[in-house]
């Protein structure tokens, strides 16, 4: 019996934040601990978000509400903290908070307004009032201590060093801050399904899966086509007219395509749809010959379409068992930019663009306009016929990103930044978009193949070059930026 398990729930992200400050102050200084108290709560109103919860635990001012504090964010399982320093505090204040979560830590180093308005505070007369005010303005005092003591006991830490109200830049790099963590999080309760086998000969995607599972966190399921090919079997003829009539809502189904194709394509694509709710996938990758074995090539032949529509609904599949960029998928959709499976299709020096696709899924929630489905004649270099999809990505900014795998036995982000741009492309029935460089075609070319990638990528709407470099800090892998 079939395993009726519903797809996991996705945790929230769990951010901790904590203000730091001391208190031999707050009977110096009157109203001065409630005035940093409020601009905790400002950051804390500032980092929520759908999908975030905030673990606010105020100001912590003292060694015994550190210790304390660090046990509270590792009872609430928190993802990162925000440490906000409000005002000069002791480091011996701030070690045992992140020292005893063990998650990264940025530090906050942000002044209430963008200066001290000198006449007025300097017309207040009462030298300790002013002293008050001046502590209300001086969170960049201690930052070189903590950032010393951090850095003598191993502690890697991020800095964002801004202003507390209207400073966009300040906050578009928190806000980096938080969507990378919430990458980090995702990745790490991703179950990801393998099924089949890699392509032969295809060295340069062979992967080390127990890294993968030990940088990421993925949980991976290993699976069989024959599973796939026993689901085909229950699908009902009901389900597939209503998927068949689903394929032209979505797709721009061109007339030439037999009726009996897509048929079959329907089939596959609801019984992919149960498989992925069966073992929870996040994410799949596959590839099968299945040469001699009737069922499982019409499974694989006929499952373009219902991978399509999976990546184009957050679970991203990848063909020729590409796990990296199955991956590299993943992270590009957690972050909200899609990411369709791709690799080099040709060069065009007179519009210095590079051509790129790939056969197989697409990510259709990113695409240029109506994803169509074209029939094939013969899959190059595969096995069967059937219908495939044929697809540009969205005109304007893009980020292409690969998992890699680099020297010493760590995994690494490669990315690069262009411009989707409209103009002829490849009408053979597979996705297809034409990407300017900044850098230039031949320049980009040279320095992404210099990194060592395997031959496909991951390609996002939106540039992403921000996130993606916080996003290696908080993985501890190396990220290397082309352009």
């Amino acid at each position: 019996m079939r395993n009726k398990s519903c797809p996991p729930v996705s945790e929230p992200l769990r951010i901790g934040l904590v203000g730091i400050g001391l208190d031999a102050y707050w009977p110096q200084f009157a109203g001065l601990k409630e005035r940093l108290e409020g601009y905790v709560a400002r950051v804390a109103h500032k980092l929520g978000r759908p999908g975030v919860e905030i673990v606010n635990l105020g100001l912590v001012d003292n060694a015994d509400r550190a210790y304390a504090a660090g046990r509270e964010f590792r009872r609430a399982d928190v993802d990162i903290i925000f440490l906000y320093v409000t005002t000069y505090a002791l480091s011996s204040t701030v070690l045992p908070v992140v020292r005893r979560a063990k998650v990264p830590v940025v530090v906050l180093n942000l002044v209430p307004e963008p200066a001290i308005d000198y006449a007025r505070f300097n017309a207040l007369g009462d030298r300790t009032q002013m002293t008050g005010e001046w502590l209300a303005y001086c969170s960049a005092c201690p930052v070189p201590e903590i950032a010393n003591v951090f850095q003598r006991a191993g502690i890697p830490f991020h800095q964002v060093t801004g202003v507390l109200e209207n400073d966009p830049e300040c906050w578009r790099e928190v806000d980096d801050w938080v969507e990378a963590a919430r990458v980090v999080a995702g990745m790490a309760s991703n179950r990801l399904g393998l099924m089949g086998h890699y392509y032969g000969g295809m060295l340069d995607i062979y992967s080390d899966l127990t890294l993968q599972c030990a940088t990421f966190g993925t949980h991976i399921e290993m699976l069989e086509v024959d599973e796939l090919a026993a689901l085909r079997r229950e699908v009902s003829d009901a389900e597939i007219a209503a998927r068949m009539a689903d394929f032209q809502v979505v797709f721009d189904v061109q007339a030439e395509c037999p009726a009996e194709d897509l048929a079959e394509a329907a089939r596959t694509a609801v019984a992919l749809d149960r498989l992925v709710a069966d073992h929870r996938l996040g994410a799949l990758a596959y590839f099968y010959k299945g040469t001699g074995v009737g069922e499982n090539e019409a499974a694989l032949a006929s499952i373009i379409l219902g991978t399509s529509q999976l990546t184009g609904r957050g679970i991203p599949v990848a063909g020729e068992y590409e796990v990296k960029n199955v991956q590299a998928m993943k992270i590009m959709d957690l972050l909200g930019a899609g990411g369709s499976f791709t690799e080099y299709y040709a060069m065009d020096f007179t519009d210095d663009v590079v051509l790129m696709g790939h056969d197989g899924p697409g990510h259709i929630a990113i695409a240029q306009g109506k994803t169509k489905v074209r029939p094939l004649g013969v899959y190059h270099g595969k096995v069967g016929r059937g219908v495939s999809v044929e697809m540009a990505v969205k005109h304007g900014p893009v980020t292409l990103l690969s998992v890699i795998e680099r020297p010493g036995g760590k995994l690494g982000l490669l990315f690069a930044q262009a411009e989707s741009v409209p103009g002829p492309i490849l009408e053979i029935g597979n996705t297809n978009s034409r990407y300017r460089f900044p850098c230039g075609a031949r320049a980009f070319v040279h320095q992404w193949n210099a990194a060592g990638p395997a031959h496909h990528c991951a390609v996002g709407v939106g540039h992403l070059a921000a996130k993606l470099e916080k996003l290696g800090h908080l993985l501890d892998i190396e990220t290397l930026r082309v352009c």
